[in-house]
């Protein structure tokens, strides 16, 4: 991971860390707080020799001092000296009770020997220290003595006589909470990168990137209120959403599919915006000025109709199994140059209907007569629909979900598209949070583009008036020339004139300009 992965891990992360920072400085606050205070008390004992007044009897007695300080600093932990400590202040334990609490240490170069004793009584600790400075002193000077004489040539003078503490030396409540806080600290942070390493979920283009070398063509917005206004484009074209739509139909130029323009629409798994992000984008090449077919190709639980608003009883199934002509059913929608076809009645075999012949020669039929046909199929990894319908079309756009869908899901979604030999186009993130550590990137929100609008008097929003852009130059004129209710044109058997319902029983939004002359079919 790069440095600024593990500042989107910590900035998405930061309750967590905050959290366990408090608990570690709450669990030593906690320990402080039950502990028993602790006092320290110190003695300091000199150690000297005595020697000759000569320079070299100086040195040889010095020498030899340090050679044995060591030795007595480790004499005060035995019971030689410690009995008679215990002996003299009635202390009822054993000698090596007390030499839990007591310490010699004698610092590098010195002939000073300190004893440091702790308990939880001031008085007490400075007493056993001065003590045991004393039987120190006694236990050396019998020991050192040669056999025969009365004085050993080794002194232990007592430098510094233990006093009782003021403040306890443990537990030592600042250094204990800043400790705590030390761990709490490390263990959020790496609570938080383990959390990150684990979380096989697609959030960034680098998560897509792991999975498929695809580009990813477009970052849909996330929207709270998109359960409300699935039509974005459509009720708010000023919107983050909505500008995402047309950033994706700008990039649709860039891709080459060898001179073709259908597209699979699809997703690894339900509820990823499949459906919503087929008919905005069908919607926004349209204001673009291409002409636009919109096909429901999900014919499990087809959406289209109920998103638009219009009849779906007959469709697509009923044209496939020759029931219908197909310009009986598909049908103009919203002012625009975008014609709808909806799923019609749910058959028993979906994916034998879609890989049909007669699915192909639709397919054909309508890229002759349309600029982008898009086909809103289901979900790859439940059903083989998609996957199927994919191979008959340029290329599939696969959906993902960011936050949601697992690098596994796609990469199974990817897999069942090139195993049928399909197509990949791209990728688009759906659901892409504008702000947070997860952004990938905003829309302008805020600021005026300066679109020509009209206003929309059943939601009380602006809608954006086509401009040229995307998929290169249309073949048809940028503003038909039909009113609604004329035919679908087309040089092809499969379209009958003259057999496309009226506009007015069929059509839903606002129409922007009155009914033109119609024109003769090229």
């Amino acid at each position: 991971m790069e440095l600024t992965d593990y500042i989107r891990i910590l900035r998405k992360s930061w309750l967590i860390i905050v959290v366990a920072t408090l608990l570690g400085v709450g669990s030593a606050a906690g320990w402080s707080l039950t502990r028993s205070p602790q006092y320290e008390a110190q003695s300091t004992v000199f150690v000297s020799t005595q020697a000759g007044g000569t320079i070299g009897e100086l040195q040889q007695g010095q020498s030899f001092t340090q050679s044995r300080v060591t030795t007595y600093a480790n004499l005060v932990a035995t019971p030689i000296v410690m009995n008679p400590v215990i002996a003299e202040l009635g202390l009822g334990i054993t000698a090596g009770e007390l030499a839990k609490n007591v310490s010699a240490s004698s610092p590098l170069n010195t002939t000073l020997i300190t004893i440091t004793v702790t308990s939880d009584d001031a008085i007490a600790a400075a007493d056993v220290a001065n003590a045991l400075g004393a039987s120190l002193t006694s236990a050396v000077e019998s020991i050192e003595t040669p056999n025969g004489t009365d004085t050993s040539p080794v002194r232990l003078t007592r430098v510094k006589d233990a006093l009782p503490a003021l403040s306890p030396s443990s537990p030592n409540v600042p250094l204990n909470l800043s400790l705590g806080a030390l761990l709490g600290l490390a263990l959020g942070v790496g609570i938080a990168v383990l959390r990150a390493v684990l979380d096989t979920r697609i959030r960034t283009p680098r998560d897509v990137e792991l999975v498929t070398d695809r580009p990813l063509i477009g970052a849909i917005a996330f929207d709270p209120k998109a359960k409300e206004r699935p039509l974005i484009v459509h009720v708010d074209p000023l919107s983050p959403r909505a500008e995402s739509f047309r950033a994706l139909r700008t990039n649709l130029q860039f891709l080459d599919m060898g001179g073709r323009s259908s597209f699979v629409i699809t997703s690894s798994v339900p509820s990823e915006g499949k459906s919503t992000t087929t008919i905005n984008l069908a919607i926004a090449l349209a204001d673009a000025g291409k002409r636009v077919a919109l096909l429901d190709t999900d014919l499990r639980k087809p959406k289209v109709a109920e998103y638009l608003g219009i009849e779906g009883g007959a469709g697509l199934t009923d044209v496939l199994i020759g029931r219908v002509r197909i310009g009986d059913v598909m049908l103009p929608w919203g002012g625009r140059s975008l014609y709808v076809l909806p799923a019609g009645k749910i058959p028993p075999n979906p994916s034998e209907l879609l890989g049909s012949k007669q699915m192909h020669t639709l397919l054909e039929v309508l890229e002759r007569d349309f600029d982008v046909v898009l086909c809103d199929a289901p979900p790859l990894l439940p059903v083989t629909d998609g996957a199927i319908l994919a191979k008959a079309t340029s290329g599939a756009i696969v959906v993902v979900s960011a936050g949601h869908t697992s690098r596994h899901q796609l990469s199974g979604a990817v897999d069942a598209l090139e195993t049928v030999g399909a197509k990949i186009a791209g990728v688009v993130l759906s659901m892409v949070p504008t702000r947070g550590p997860d952004a990938y990137y905003t829309y302008g929100a805020g600021y005026a583009y300066g679109y020509g609008v009209a206003s929309n008097g059943a939601t009380g929003s602006s809608r954006r008036q086509p401009k040229k852009s995307g998929l290169g130059p249309s073949r048809r004129p940028a503003t038909p020339t039909m009113p609604d209710s004329a035919p679908i044109p087309t040089q092809l058997p499969l379209y009958q004139p003259g057999a496309a319902r009226s506009a007015a029983h069929t059509q839903t939004g606002p129409t922007d300009s009155p009914p033109r002359r119609s024109t003769p079919a090229s």
